[in-house]
């Protein structure tokens, strides 16, 4: 079935959504009363629309409250019962009664909020919905595949076939991503990366050369760059500028209709057989490549991610095991609404795959005072092996 990406999400979509939502926290809690969400990326997953309010979960019923724009939500959400929101007391008076606990995300909730619904609302005890929601999210609908394959399509066709067009001498980085993220913009990308941790930035991304890429970040990311300033650590230096020789690191993120994929790509420009490192470069990018290929035929239903991490490991020669992954614990994680979800594929995280996950994986080696190569792309689980939804991993290719 092919959807409109343009039109809102589909009601019988939004409905679905908190028909699983509730048939896992009954799982775990047989007596929940209410659960209140106010992260906007779970609010789009349940209603459809991005305001500034709440939704509210009961066993039987569901509000979206809405602070502002409320005309806006009425246009863009299908979600059957939607409320203009002043306070918290609407809330209350919606309820008719104060439940003892409530179930919110402790990760968006801050103490501001909290007090700010317990003013009207004095409830006793509270508990974490963040992972039981995290885990509604993990196997996508044929509507979220919809988003999330044609946002592939887009980003293969702009890293792979377009990048290497945008290079030229004396461009910087920061200068090289901008074309990048705009090529994406105009093909249907969203333009707009988001993240579950509040330390990633919500530009779609950084073009790294060479050196450059070995600068670490707050991220947890197993590739670096410099930023344009201090506080930026994303898109790309505005001061260093390509020249022959380098590696080109690009690592883009696309999104369509609030879905991600994430691609790197690397290219070398001028002859690598000129580069005094040339056969490390191609080892290390060559064992990538390999990797990368040997996790996505591992990407079938009941594999576990922290298992498929400890079998790749056994591919990294001596000596990259220091620079593999800039040293980060993982080697791919799962990706949607947020372009970093849980679970990671690292250790101790002792998830069973499922057929409709969505994983990026993402090996990389960092060469001290030369850079950083390898590769990154998108795959559905499925029973024969992942899928790339992303285009491919590509050998390295001089410019």
């Amino acid at each position: 079935m092919k959807y409109d990406l343009h039109s809102p999400v589909p009601k019988s979509e939004l409905s679905s959504r908190l028909d699983n939502l509730r048939k896992h926290i009954y799982e775990t809690d047989d007596n929940w009363s209410v659960i209140l969400i106010n992260n906007p990326i779970n609010i789009y997953y349940l209603a459809g629309c991005i305001p500034d309010g709440v939704i509210v979960i009961t066993p039987n019923d569901a509000v979206l409250f809405v602070r502002k724009d409320f005309n806006r939500c009425l246009k863009e959400s299908l979600f059957p019962n939607i409320k203009q929101m002043r306070s918290f007391k609407d809330v209350s008076d919606y309820l008719g009664f104060v439940p003892k606990t409530i179930y919110f995300e402790y990760k968006y909730a801050t103490i501001q909020w909290i007090n700010l619904v317990k003013k009207y609302i004095p409830f006793e005890n509270s508990n974490d919905i963040t992972k039981i929601i995290q885990h509604t999210r993990l196997i996508k609908s044929q509507y979220e595949l919809e988003c999330i394959k044609q946002s592939g399509k887009i980003q293969a066709q702009t890293l792979e076939n377009v990048l290497p067009s945008l290079l030229r001498e004396g461009v910087t980085e920061a200068e090289l991503c901008s074309e990048i993220l705009l090529d994406l913009v105009k093909r249907g990308s969203m333009g707009a990366c988001r993240f579950e941790s509040s330390l990633g930035e919500s530009i779609g991304g950084f073009c790294a050369f060479s050196e450059s890429a070995t600068n670490g970040m707050s991220f947890d990311s197993p590739d670096g760059c410099v930023g344009p300033y201090i506080p930026v650590q994303a898109l790309g230096s505005n001061q260093r500028k390509l020249k022959k020789g380098d590696i080109v690191f690009a690592d883009i993120a696309c999104e369509v209709a609030g879905y991600h994929t994430d691609k790197s790509v690397v290219f070398f420009y001028g002859k690598l057989s000129e580069h005094e490192q040339c056969e490390t470069i191609k080892k290390a990018y060559n064992i990538c490549i390999e990797i990368e290929k040997k996790a996505a035929c591992m990407l079938k239903p009941n594999k576990i991610t922290d298992e498929i991490y400890t079998e790749l490991l056994k591919y990294i020669p001596t000596e990259f095991k220091k620079g593999f992954m800039f040293g980060k614990n993982f080697i791919g994680h799962s990706i949607g609404l947020a372009i970093d979800e849980p679970p990671a594929i690292a250790p101790f995280f002792k998830h069973k795959l499922e057929e409709n996950q969505v994983f990026a994986i993402e090996p990389k080696i960092m060469i001290e005072n030369i850079g950083i190569v390898g590769s990154e792309n998108t795959y559905l689980v499925t029973k024969d092996g992942g899928i790339c939804l992303t285009g491919r991993p590509l050998p390295i290719t001089e410019i």
